[in-house]
């Protein structure tokens, strides 16, 4: 939903208007195990042209409990770990330009989501774990992250205001993951610099 009215996805499209195109690839129940899987097909390794940045958004379905009919998007936490790992080995190889920002797994509103969907198989505390994996790996690699259940939660009022049922976001949600964003590209040391402010207005 990041490209509906308001989302994250949305807010970076005009953001960079006339500067860079945003793509955006969001595919419901999708989880890093079946990223890894189109990883060649999404980001084709011949291509012409090669993206400059890549955002990658894998945690939530991940850390969705597992079900017993086995008919649930769970990822055990270790190999949640390695498969993302391996998309960023992939994007890595793409070109030497090509950066990537992971976002880890948000919070949630478990109440909201036994409210509106009746679902209980997620947990803020296995959220936070996944959050907190992502991010060890990020450190350890060497790339940008940003920890969304840390981000939400030093916001006020984040569990009432920033989901729609609970795990969608509202457009309050979404200015969070947007702002943390811009920050990164804002601050990040590369060389050219990806931030909205340092680059050329097409046709100018």
């Amino acid at each position: 939903l990041s490209f509906g009215q308001e989302g994250w996805g949305a807010t970076l499209a005009d953001i960079y208007t006339r500067k860079a195109d945003i793509f955006v690839r969001g595919y419901c129940g999708w989880n890093s195990r079946r990223a890894v899987q189109a990883l060649d097909q999404v980001f084709p390794k011949d291509d012409a042209v090669q993206p400059s940045m890549v955002i990658v958004y894998f945690g939530g379905n991940d850390s969705v409990l597992p079900h017993p009919e086995n008919q649930s998007s769970h990822v055990p936490l270790s190999e949640y770990v390695e498969n993302m790992r391996k998309i960023y080995t992939h994007l890595k190889s793409l070109s030497e330009t090509t950066r990537i920002i992971f976002l880890t797994a948000p919070p949630m509103n478990e109440a909201q989501l036994l409210q509106v969907l009746g679902e209980d198989s997620r947990t803020n505390e296995l959220c936070q774990k996944y959050a907190d994996a992502c991010e060890e790996l990020c450190q350890e690699i060497g790339i940008e992250v940003i920890n969304l259940c840390n981000a939400f939660k030093q916001h006020d009022n984040w569990m009432t205001t920033c989901f729609t049922d609970g795990i969608h976001l509202t457009p309050i949600g979404s200015k969070i993951v947007a702002k943390e964003i811009l920050k990164v590209l804002k601050e990040a040391e590369w060389k050219p610099s990806l931030c909205w402010e340092d680059l050329a207005v097409e046709f100018a």
